[in-house]
């Protein structure tokens, strides 16, 4: 894992909202995977570019919404303006194989799905889990497989184990995300329900454990692992031993009025796949316990 590319997203976020920058520990902004290369090696797939709609086709630009503060998956590099990650590097080898250049946009996660369906963007591409529901308003190219993990304060104080050891604690969560689903519908056998904290800043739910004002965050299994191994020099946060909870896919959302951008995106991914590139930015980042080997649309 790659150290310093979270805490460079900490300080920078940190600074930005007016919290004490002495209170994270700084570190070189360069140790981030060389992934230009294996991007850069992606050619134009004509036949594919063909298929594109007219819109984006004649745009040459595929706008892809995220919320840009989930390491590894997306963040900003130490200069506070440039995305990375392996999400990033997964579209813009997507929109190579098109022909497209990407172009992000910063947002916040509960607002993606909406702005989607809006026309602000094409696609959506954010840690965001493929379920039933969502499919009800969006359609899913799925990338990843991934899953619900517990992350708690280093030493594990509060002695959690596993979900049952959340009820009667205070747990934070990605406003709209499935984690707060899960957390709002757990059902405590005993005692309290889970006290659920949703913001919408990854930093802002770090500062809450840090302090103690949670016992847990609840994140996606790659987010989790690369926090609790960057933040603090690992000194911070650990992930507590489990199998990931309600595992499931990672989707690229498109909308719905456009089935041959869907189309598009899944051949150019299952491409990438096949030909070892997906495979390699994956390794690069550090989570290629997620990968997948079919491209599928809406888990089909």
């Amino acid at each position: 894992m790659r150290r310093t590319a979270a805490l460079a997203l900490s300080l920078f976020a940190l600074v930005a909202c007016g919290t004490p920058a002495e209170d994270q520990p700084a570190g070189p902004a360069d140790d981030l995977p060389s992934t230009s290369a294996i991007v850069e090696a992606v050619t134009k797939d004509d036949a594919l570019a063909a298929t594109l709609p007219p819109a984006v086709a004649e745009a040459g630009k595929l706008r892809v919404g995220s919320n840009i503060q989930n390491p590894p998956n997306n963040f900003y590099a130490a200069d506070g303006k440039t995305a990375v990650g392996s999400e990033v590097d997964l579209a813009k080898a997507i929109g190579a194989k098109l022909g497209l250049t990407v172009e992000h946009q910063d947002m916040a996660f509960s607002s993606l799905i909406t702005s989607l369906q809006a026309g602000r963007i094409d696609v959506t591409m954010a840690a965001m889990n493929d379920t039933a529901e969502r499919q009800q308003a969006i359609d899913f190219v799925d990338y990843f497989t991934s899953g619900i993990t517990i992350m708690v304060q280093k030493g594990n104080p509060s002695g959690i184990k596993g979900p049952d050891d959340l009820c009667g604690k205070a747990v934070a969560v990605n406003l709209g995300s499935s984690q707060e689903t899960y957390a709002k519908q757990f059902q405590c056998l005993s005692g309290d329900p889970i006290s659920v904290t949703a913001t919408d800043s990854d930093t802002q739910n770090q500062n809450q454990l840090r302090t103690g004002r949670v016992a847990a965050i609840l994140n996606d299994l790659p987010t989790a692992v690369y926090v609790a191994k960057t933040a603090g020099d690992g000194e911070f946060f650990e992930v507590v031993e489990l199998a990931p909870i309600n595992g499931g896919p990672y989707g690229i959302g498109v909308n719905k009025s456009t089935p041959e951008l869907t189309a598009a995106i899944q051949k150019a991914l299952q491409a990438l796949v096949d030909d070892g590139t997906y495979g390699k930015i994956l390794d690069a980042w550090d989570v290629s316990q997620g990968a997948v080997t079919k491209v599928t649309v809406n888990g089909q």
